[in-house]
């Protein structure tokens, strides 16, 4: 990697670079509310299941979650790209935000009856799906709006950071509030963390759209994929990440492989430890900020998050297999910012919401469809089989995709037409310029 001199040195060379918290109110008011949201949001994540655990004794019912969310997360997440782009990007957060909150209020008003429906905690999962898939597009490409070009890379760092905090302490949380308060309390906690979330966003400056912006419609999509197919380096920093999930992720098997290892008391241990690998490096991504070669840096971590997921595979022990995971944790850490800051740094505004409704798919899909092929395969082989040849596979797979795309191994921010191009317009259109 190529870094920028001089560089701060000790400790502060790995701190969170916080120039992006410093520089935009508005960026401070967005990250606030999406904490308080995604809090909120985990506390729904758990008793979602759970109510319906409880109403059907049934896990076939409670799998099928996960089914009635993917269709309209494809769906909505492309079309909401398209509405990103045509919308006021502002209007699009907080009608979404209102729109999750009243579906909490249906989910407290079900919870409430003397004999709660189970239909509509369906109904509810597939219509906050797509909520936030239309929603996720806009927040994305608003980020560049809000935050200075040079300082896109930090906040993605701190999105990031943002995220494996809710991801490790919400579950934590939630699983509290459920035990001993109740799912109702649940529900009406998350219900209060998007109305705070309104008021925060409200206070955002309006967004409205490019004046070279499409009207959202098919053709627009497909205008979108296009522009994605012909940025190879941006083709790679999708199909790696979704060969990376499909190939080797292996969350559905980590009950099963706590058994194999008679270690049924490390299962909570297994789930947290990749969060928790990701949450190190956000703590000390201050280095990220010097990094140019962002592909490169896609790739490599992509390929150590395959070897890490294979060693846990073959690990005997314990410790060991929590530790690999980890390690694994924060190679995809690694791999998220730099796909971010390549995103944020090189689309064109008025492409940017259809963008990020690929982006939604590549890693919204990709860990669901690996949830089934590493089932699946595990039926065939076996457990650690199906864990290790998935991370093998996901080395091998990512190291044939770079040869494939070499603009990947060659982007540099510092260099590359298409961010030269858009720093330099960003640099025009500033105030005083």
């Amino acid at each position: 990697m190529t870094v920028d001199s001089p560089a701060p040195s000790g400790l502060r060379a790995l701190l969170p670079d916080l120039a992006p918290w410093r520089a935009s109110a508005e960026f401070r008011r967005l990250w606030v509310a999406g904490l308080i949201t995604n809090f909120g949001s985990f506390l729904t994540l758990v008793a979602l299941p759970v109510q319906i655990k409880d109403l059907t004794d049934s896990a076939a019912a409670v799998g099928a979650i996960g089914a009635v969310e993917l269709v309209p997360l494809v769906v909505f997440g492309l079309y909401g790209g398209a509405l990103a782009d045509a919308l006021d990007k502002r209007k699009l957060i907080l009608w979404t935000e209102a729109g999750q909150g009243l579906l909490c209020a249906a989910l407290l008003a079900n919870a409430l009856l003397p004999s709660p429906a189970v239909w509509p905690l369906y109904v509810v999962a597939a219509l906050s799906s797509a909520l936030g898939a239309v929603q996720r597009p806009a927040l994305d490409s608003l980020l560049p709006r809000i935050v200075a070009h040079e300082h896109l890379p930090a906040a993605a760092a701190l999105n990031a950071l943002r995220w494996q905090v809710g991801g490790i302490a919400g579950p934590a949380l939630a699983g509290v509030v459920v035990a001993f308060a109740g799912l109702g309390w649940a529900y009406a906690v998350d219900l209060v963390t998007f109305a705070l979330s309104v008021v925060l966003v409200a206070g955002i400056a309006a967004s409205p759209a490019a004046h070279e912006a499409a009207k959202p419609s098919f053709a627009a999509i497909a205008e979108g994929a296009r522009y994605a197919w012909n940025r190879k380096e941006l083709l790679g920093t999708y199909v790696i990440d979704l060969a990376a999930m499909f190939l080797a992720m292996p969350l559905a098997l980590l009950p099963f492989l706590a058994d194999e290892l008679d270690a049924e008391w490390s299962l909570g241990l297994m789930y947290a430890a990749i969060p928790a690998g990701s949450l190190l490096v956000g703590l000390s991504s201050g280095w990220t900020s010097r990094v140019h070669r962002h592909g490169r840096m896609v790739v490599l971590a992509a390929v150590g998050w395959g070897v890490a997921i294979a060693a846990a595979g073959v690990a005997g022990n314990v410790w060991l297999v929590l530790l690999c995971l980890a390690l694994g944790g924060a190679f995809d850490m690694v791999s998220g910012i730099f796909r971010a800051a390549m995103w944020n740094q090189t689309i064109p505004d008025e492409l940017r919401g259809r963008l990020a409704g690929i982006e939604l798919l590549s890693y919204s899909v990709g860990p669901q469809l690996g949830q089934v092929r590493a089932g699946g395969t595990a039926a065939l082989v076996g457990v650690r089989a199906s864990v290790w040849s998935g991370g093998l596979l996901c080395a091998g797979a990512v190291a044939l995709l770079a040869l494939c795309l070499p603009t990947m191994m060659t982007y540099d921010a510092r260099t590359n037409e298409h961010a030269v191009r858009l720093r330099a317009s960003r640099a025009a259109a500033a105030p005083g310029a």
